[in-house]
């Protein structure tokens, strides 16, 4: 049997519910194993009080929020935009250090999607600088195919059925935030 390790880059993507939870729940399963870890957010705003930010904070885990909320809600796409630049600089700058063996681009794929970062200079980059053993999770919908191809694992999360639409069923505390 092949007993050959590397870090993997996996990436969830999809129009289906639980990209960012199942990236999370590899969080937690690193954690348990002493594992270092960081999460960047691209999308969700510095000031949300999300459930697994809160865990997070209480697990010791960093966590840091780049975005302004919804980008389809956004006022300021030029903010926006130079949000998910600065968030990527910061992504940058923990993949190179060789401190974290997980890093979570949580909703990263949205920048790359609206052109606001190149899809090949991000592939490109990371093919350079993302130690051999670091695991990288990338998630959010319309994953590019260049990123797709470059991934060790990709999860495409298909809705079936869904409270919110067909029973008017609001997210819920501790099930969607």
């Amino acid at each position: 049997m092949a007993k050959n390790k590397k870090g993997l880059v996996l990436v969830n993507t999809g129009h289906g519910k639980g990209k960012s939870t199942a990236a999370f729940g590899v969080v937690l399963r690193a954690w348990g194993r002493g594992l270092r870890i960081c999460v960047i957010q691209f999308i969700k705003a510095e000031t949300g009080k999300w459930g697994e930010v809160k865990a997070a904070q209480k697990l010791g885990i960093e966590w840091l929020s780049t975005g302004d909320g919804f980008t389809w809600l956004s006022k300021d796409m030029d903010e926006t935009t130079a949000r998910a630049l600065h968030g990527w600089k910061m992504a940058q700058e923990k993949i190179a250090s060789g401190g974290y063996d997980l890093i979570v681009l949580d909703e990263f794929t949205y920048p790359l999607h609206f052109g606001w970062l190149d899809v090949n200079e991000v592939i490109a980059w990371l093919k350079e600088n993302k130690p051999p053993m670091l695991h990288l999770i990338i998630t959010g919908r319309e994953a590019p195919q260049e990123l797709i191809d470059f991934a060790d694992l990709v999860t495409e999360m298909k809705e079936i059925k869904h409270p919110y639409e067909e029973q008017d069923i609001p997210a819920q505390a501790g099930i969607e935030f």
